[in-house]
């Protein structure tokens, strides 16, 4: 009989649906570290997680007969899913769950920072009667400006438009025609900062994307500019805000996440009235909890009485024997797509996808699902983005897709191909399965190489002469940045050439921008596969 773990407080209506379930056994553990969830895990067939317990690649190795995680909430951050995934075990999540009340908490953080309402309770339950310090703003004429107009960014801009505010986004993943059908006007960030009274940040937490509102953000803003952060800590340099909101140029700041959470008691923005905070709830309602609760007890129950696979973030719904085979074409594909995520500069329009040779005999609806996903989780939050909604987001997003399949190969025994088309000139990058598990990148645009889609990748496009590679080694060992292997590519002698420098570490954006400086260096980028 199949075991589940329960680590972390479940609604009670998912615990009722697990109990009747005839054919399982459940137990509960709460507040489990890592290192005693590991020591506990090794009979149990199924996890249930909320954000309290981590479920880290020890206690992913010391699980023996685990077979699926299911956590009770969209974001995965707590669970190594690579870890998971490299053992076959199916991590699943609730994704709509919490969009609607995370939207609705946002809007809530904008209004009250722009009546001051806390801080004009907090005066009144001191006894004080302070109307004239807590004049405020109002909202309706307002311009909104979202960053990231995703599932919740989108939500908020209804929202918004209902309030009869003037909303303007920044998405580069989003195209004009599905900007308009919400009634938003597409912007850059540049032109956000500079024309938004409120600023609402709704982006998951990248490498790109961490500080990406900080001091040379501020200084575009118009003098007045109130922030709302509900998405992830990090994405808004804190220190820099509080520095902001010091000087005067911006009114205030309504925050529900932290870099460090709970937030040190001498944080400097705890210490400013104009800043009013909560302690991560944007997804904190009753009919949250309980709606999580009952999806992910369902969804546990289908998959160990049933084996159906729903709202996986990390394998679509195929048959395990259909996985076994197709299993190293996802991950290549899921690679090219994530690839393509971070190499485009603007949104794609068209997203076409070939197959060529033995690859080309399966039905390919689950690479082409694995291309989208790995093409989104770069725009969007990688929690949010399954198997099951990656195509109608794309849907929402304007990028049509386009399957071709060939059993003639390529120069290769199975080749995939996806070309990525914006406004400007399509990207290309392909790859391809050596035999039964061994994946490969081949291609990039022009230039065709043999390099392995994993880790921290140095992507140079640079003049092909002497003494390129060897300044580049100079400066990344000066900057004690190890180089694990090298990958070329050239169009010819004397034309321009890609080369891919595998590293053990990411790079600090100081030494990217020393690379991008050096003499013959064309573009330099830091991809993560």
């Amino acid at each position: 009989m199949p075991k589940v773990l329960i680590a972390d407080k479940l609604a009670p209506q998912g615990m009722e649906i697990l109990r009747a379930a005839a054919d399982i056994e459940i137990d509960q553990a709460v507040g489990l570290k890592p290192a005693e969830l590991a020591a506990k895990i090794e009979p149990y067939h199924g996890l249930i997680v909320r954000s309290g317990s981590t479920v880290t690649a020890e206690v992913v190795a010391a699980a023996r007969n685990l077979k699926v995680i299911g956590r009770a909430g969209i974001g995965v951050d707590n669970i190594d899913v690579e870890a998971a995934t490299k053992k076959g075990i199916v991590v699943m999540n609730t994704p709509a769950g919490n969009n609607v009340i995370t939207a609705e908490h946002g809007i809530s953080m904008m209004l009250s920072l722009a009546r001051s309402i806390p801080q004009a309770t907090a005066s009144m339950k001191a006894g004080k009667w302070e109307k004239g310090r807590f004049t405020g703003s109002e909202v309706f004429n307002k311009t909104l400006g979202i960053v990231g107009i995703g599932n919740i960014g989108s939500l908020v801009a209804e929202r918004a438009l209902g309030l009869k505010m003037r909303v303007i986004a920044f998405d580069p993943f989003i195209s004009q025609e599905a900007a308009q059908r919400l009634g938003v006007e597409l912007v850059s960030l540049d032109d956000l900062y500079a024309r938004a009274d409120f600023i609402s940040v709704h982006t998951p937490l990248t490498k790109e994307t961490r500080g990406l509102i900080g001091t040379a953000a501020f200084a575009k803003m118009k003098k007045g500019v109130r922030v709302i952060n509900c998405a992830r800590g990090g994405i808004v340099d804190e220190e820099a805000l509080a520095a902001a909101i010091t000087e005067g140029k911006v009114a205030g700041a309504a925050l529900d996440v932290f870099v460090e959470e709970p937030p040190p008691a001498d944080h400097p923005l705890l210490k400013l009235d104009q800043v009013i905070c909560t302690p991560h709830l944007g997804a904190a309602t009753d009919e949250a909890q309980v709606n999580v609760a009952i999806a992910i007890a369902q969804q546990v129950v289908n998959y160990l009485s049933r084996g159906v696979i729903q709202d996986a973030v990390n394998v679509p719904s195929i048959s395990p024997e259909l996985l076994e085979i197709l299993g190293p074409y996802l991950s290549l594909c899921e690679k090219l797509g994530s690839l393509q995520g971070q190499m485009l500069t603007a949104a794609p329009q068209e997203l076409l996808i070939e197959y060529a040779g033995e690859v080309a005999a399966y039905d390919v609806k689950s690479l082409t699902l694995a291309v989208l996903r790995g093409l989104l989780t770069r725009a969007l939050d990688s929690a949010a983005i399954n198997y099951v909604n990656a195509p109608s987001i794309a849907r929402e997003r304007g990028i049509r897709i386009i399957e071709s399949k060939t059993s003639q190969p390529k120069g290769f025994a199975n080749l995939i191909t996806v070309t990525a088309s914006t406004a400007s000139v399509p990207n290309v990058v392909a790859g391809a399965v050596f035999g039964q598990r061994v994946i490969r990148l081949v291609r990039i645009n022009k230039f065709f190489l043999d390099a392995d889609p994993q880790g921290h990748i140095l992507m140079l496009l640079n003049r092909d002469v002497p003494g390129v590679v060897g300044s580049v080694g100079t400066l990344l060992g000066e900057a004690k940045i190890n180089i694990a292997r090298l990958e070329l590519g050239r169009e010819g002698i004397g034309g321009n050439a890609v080369s891919l420098v595998h590293v053990d570490d990411a790079i600090p954006d100081a030494v990217m921008e020393r690379l991008r400086k050096q003499p013959n260096i064309v573009s330099a980028q830091q991809i993560t596969l």
